[in-house]
């Protein structure tokens, strides 16, 4: 069994999670520069075998979709052609950051590291991660 890694795509910066090989943890893995995904997928796939990617769906309070599904359906185009054999899920996102920055205040972080958009952007990932993970259990 493989990893299953979440992706929250961001014009800027992405924030990464992986599960563990037996897709019962998601742990945060890392944010990158959004235009260095693709560099980063690829060092990461050569040495660890991901069998599904989520990737989330941005969404407002109404359903409506965040200007940057369009840049995220271009990454998941290129995606799927450089990868086929790894399945590529949708999730709402909905939310994610503000639990994200929620769960980092509570952590005990300081007030710095609280700000920091990389840890919120990788800790949404992990989230996003975690309901995939509920989601496909029940």
């Amino acid at each position: 069994m493989g990893q299953i890694m979440a992706i929250d795509y961001g014009k800027k910066r992405t924030g990464i999670a992986v599960t563990d090989d037996l897709q019962m943890i998601a742990s945060g893995l890392d944010t990158v520069e959004t235009v260095k995904l693709f560099d980063f997928l690829a060092r990461y796939f050569r040495g660890n075998e991901v069998e599904q990617v989520v990737v989330g769906l941005p969404t407002d309070l109404k359903g409506n979709l965040s200007e940057v599904e369009a840049d995220i359906l271009k990454f998941i185009a290129t995606f799927s052609e450089q990868y086929p054999g790894i399945t590529v899920h949708r999730l709402d996102e909905r939310f994610t950051s503000k639990m994200a920055s929620f769960f980092i205040s509570q952590s005990g972080k300081s007030k710095k590291e609280r700000q920091n958009k990389g840890l919120i952007d990788k800790v949404s990932a992990t989230i996003i991660l975690q309901n995939f993970l509920e989601k496909i259990k029940k």
